[in-house]
């Protein structure tokens, strides 16, 4: 019989293989416990933390302004948010000017600034204090039209009417910008003192008024009549 000094030193291959064979039995005896359990109930669970309250809506912030329109100064206390479409709507009763898309998109609402062509709609009115406003009823002297609104009346410049007001505001605006030799995407010689206004001038610079009802050779008809009497 082999005492103890005999005995083999170290694992035995024999040991190693049985070690190896109780660990994985091990683990699979977890694994299918772990698949037995059941789901988890998901009240059970902690419930998610409620959003937090809106801050409350602040109060609306008044200013006095002055908004000199066709002429007329009108002394006004407004919400620094009001747009000068809705001051010319809702506050002044001058409808002529049209809110179509109120996002400056169809051109509806343009009016004069200072002689410039601008969306009445991405206007803040307050920043507009002291400046000459030009609308559509202003545009005409008592009963005298203006010669862009004869035009579009003698060459049937719309049909249903609703973005005309813009259209002729915009036209009068775009004749001066050509006077002064404002280029524009198609012009082709950009040191012109005066732009020669080519039916593509004018489609160009009308570009950004839209007519649902597809008046535009009769648009273009009336601006070339009033360019052509101005020449």
């Amino acid at each position: 019989m082999p005492t103890q000094s005999d005995a083999p030193q170290g694992l035995s291959r024999r040991h190693a293989l049985q070690g190896a064979s109780l660990v994985g039995t091990a683990l699979a005896v977890l694994h299918l416990s772990a698949c037995a359990l059941p789901a988890p109930n998901p009240s059970d669970s902690a419930m998610p933390l409620a959003p937090p309250d809106p801050p409350p809506d602040l109060p609306p912030q008044l200013m006095p302004v002055q908004l000199v329109i066709n002429g007329q100064t009108h002394a006004l206390t407004l919400d620094t948010r009001t747009t000068l479409l809705d001051t010319l709507r809702d506050h002044l009763s001058l409808t002529g000017t049209k809110k179509g898309c109120d996002h400056g998109q169809c051109g509806a609402c343009t009016v004069l600034i200072d002689g410039r062509r601008a969306n009445a709609c991405l206007s803040l009115a307050v920043m507009l204090d002291g400046q000459q406003i030009t609308t559509i009823e202003g545009l005409a002297k008592g009963a005298e039209l203006h010669p862009m609104q004869q035009a579009f009346l003698q060459h049937d410049g719309f049909q249903c009417g609703y973005c005309t007001p813009g259209q002729i505001c915009s036209a009068v605006g775009m004749l001066d910008e050509a006077s002064d030799g404002m280029p524009s995407h198609v012009t082709a010689d950009l040191a012109a003192t005066r732009t020669r206004l080519s039916d593509d001038e004018i489609r160009e610079r009308m570009s950004g008024n839209l007519c649902r009802c597809s008046a535009y050779p009769n648009i273009v008809a009336a601006i070339k009549d009033v360019v052509g009497a101005k020449a």
